[in-house]
């Protein structure tokens, strides 16, 4: 367990926060491309480490990642009017550029140099791998492009999709460093070797192998750890993963129509803390040599993870939420999947969002299968401590 005192270092990521500002030192999705599907096109609100920002992409295709308030008397800039190289505020009509600038300020009077002193706070971005990236940081510290390996394979080859979590960030990421959990909340209780929203095959490895023993090696990037699950004759189940600081997820998989040769393929999450008790999730899997990523598969994954489009609404909040108890069938509890919860993904959200919103960690007590937390939440620590002290946190290699 940690103490309150390092629950609370741990889990807050506000402007000025110990590991707010470890965050800070990495570039980190803000936006999907597709939301910004073209030059002039709508403004979309963004919120990362407690800041309400605006992204857009302006006349020229260039990204602009700003405060979400105009400067002038702080009307919403979502509001705004994307015309003629910049974002324009509908209140008074000030006018801003991608890296927030005022360009215009109709409202002074002709000849006017105001609007030459007025800058609204403005961060770096790029664009890679169908994600809008984000540099939140010191400039001078400013790291290499994120070149995860799912963002250098063609389009063709990956997706990425996102979903809010209605939960503070580490309790959500928390859920992936827990391998043991597939072999119970994830568990389906019948033996239809067919893809179910309600779990995976009750014959299945990690439901026949409840107690996996745990490995932990600490890398320059984050973690590299593995759940080792017993099957007698036919020897071990071996499923590894990694942690990459600050906030990613990533492990081997197959994709497959049933019936057919499955293929490998790396799937991965990023739990990028929107604020404290909520987290923006982005899911990704890419497929490597010379397969592309099956359409029929991925909508079969997508539809069996809880996040076909019926699952999700504009704003990609689940519809099944806390506010409907993740719409949980007590019957079907019973006859089909060890929760009751439709969708593997979204009975990780249901569990990760019950404990509240942010859990009190000093009131737990962890097991043999919590290796990997522990370690994790000690390089969260390090990290945060450090950062005061002017030690960078681990870069990712790229």
């Amino acid at each position: 367990m940690l103490t309150a005192e390092e629950n609370e270092l741990v889990t807050r990521t506000g402007p000025g926060t110990p590991i707010g500002e470890v965050m800070r030192r990495y570039w980190m999705p803000a936006a999907l491309s597709s939301e910004l599907p073209g030059p002039d096109c709508a403004p979309v609100r963004v919120k990362l480490l407690g800041e309400s920002l605006v992204v857009f992409r302006d006349s020229n295709g260039r990204i602009g990642l700003v405060s979400e308030f105009c400067a002038h008397r702080r009307a919403s800039l979502f509001l705004g009017r994307n015309e003629e190289g910049g974002l324009r505020c509908v209140y008074h009509g000030w006018k801003y550029d991608v890296h927030g600038n005022c360009l215009d300020a109709p409202t002074e009077p002709a000849g006017s140099s105001f609007k030459d002193k007025i800058h609204l706070k403005a961060y770096p971005t790029l664009e890679m791998g169908d994600l809008v990236w984000a540099y939140l940081g010191p400039r001078e510290k400013t790291p290499p492009a994120p070149k995860f390996e799912f963002t250098q394979v063609t389009e063709s080859h990956r997706y990425i999709t996102k979903t809010w979590e209605e939960c503070n960030w580490l309790q959500a990421l928390e859920g992936a460093i827990d391998s043991q959990h597939a072999s119970f909340l994830h568990r389906a209780l019948t033996s239809d070797k067919t893809r179910s929203r309600f779990g995976q095959s009750a014959s299945g490895y990690r439901a026949r192998s409840l107690t996996p023993s745990h490995e932990v090696e600490t890398t320059n990037y984050g973690l590299l750890f593995a759940s080792v699950r017993p099957l007698g004759e036919e020897g071990n189940y071996v499923r590894t993963y990694h942690f990459v600081m600050p906030f990613y997820s990533l492990r081997a998989a197959q994709m497959g129509i049933a019936g057919e040769v499955k293929r490998p393929l790396v799937a991965g999450h990023m739990w990028v803390p929107m604020d404290d008790e909520n987290c923006m999730v982005y899911d990704w899997i890419y497929s490597f040599g010379q397969t592309p990523i099956d359409v029929r598969w991925r909508d079969e994954f997508e539809w069996g993870s809880g996040r076909g489009p019926e699952d999700r609404t504009a704003d990609f909040r689940k519809t099944r939420s806390k506010t409907n108890n993740w719409m949980i069938d007590r019957q079907a509890q019973k006859t089909l999947g060890y929760s009751g919860i439709e969708g593997i993904n979204t009975q990780d959200h249901a569990i990760q969002e019950c404990m509240g919103p942010i859990v009190d960690r000093s009131q737990e007590h962890l097991g043999a299968s919590d290796k990997a937390i522990i370690a994790m939440r000690r390089m969260l620590l390090q990290a945060a401590r450090s950062i005061g002290q002017g030690v960078d946190p681990p870069r990712h290699g790229f």
